[in-house]
């Protein structure tokens, strides 16, 4: 059974201004999974661009640490009501992938692929433009198991189901195809502000 989050706590205004609708802030990280954490063999690991089913470009691990750099910090919101604020991530920009892979003309919509089958479904204009990352560390250190380990993909300003755990890909594709959540009753973007939350969200 899906539930809202819990509203009404009482938060100052700087924090509720920062705060989407239904959510309070937590000093926790919470570890909400929807499948058992896989293990991730480094020397095998490959992320993987695809058009469709066809693959474009890809990169091993080593390959993929020598791409440039991104850093961002600030908050997140899970669909369950938790936030958390001031959050440090690193990795790679989803546009530096694509400037790297020589990617021009993109399709509209992406599922992004991950370790252990999991898939969740991106607008393409929510991952460009600076606006997404695959993050490899969190805080300075590198990104436990747990959290998404070793690469997550980052779409901080949606839902943190969208930022998916274990990602090893996105497939670009023409049509919005829903991804494991999505399939199950959840939103087929995920706007916080807007509390996109479930399949009959505006």
């Amino acid at each position: 059974m899906v539930t809202r989050g819990f509203t009404g706590r009482r938060v100052n205004p700087e924090t509720a201004a920062r705060l989407p609708p239904g959510q309070h802030v937590t000093q926790d990280f919470p570890v909400l999974s929807a499948s058992p954490t896989p293990e991730i063999d480094l020397g095998k690991w490959k992320f993987t661009l695809k058009r469709g089913s066809r693959p474009i470009a890809s990169w091993s691990w080593m390959e993929f640490n020598e791409l440039p750099r991104t850093h961002w910090t600030g908050d997140i919101h899970c669909v369950t009501s938790w936030s958390k604020f001031d959050t440090a991530w690193e990795g790679v920009s989803v546009a530096d992938m694509l400037a790297a892979a020589g990617v021009g003309e993109l399709t509209p919509f992406v599922l992004a692929e991950c370790y252990g089958e999991y898939t969740t479904n991106v607008p393409t204009a929510d991952l460009v433009g600076g606006k997404a990352m695959v993050a490899t560390m969190y805080g300075g250190r590198p990104l436990s198991a747990q959290h998404g380990g070793p690469s997550r993909l980052l779409v901080p300003h949606l839902y943190f189901w969208k930022s998916a755990k274990w990602c090893n890909g996105l497939k670009f594709t023409e049509r919005d195809e829903a991804g494991f959540w999505e399939l199950r009753g959840y939103h087929m973007r995920g706007d916080p502000w807007t509390e996109q939350r479930y399949s009959g969200d505006r």
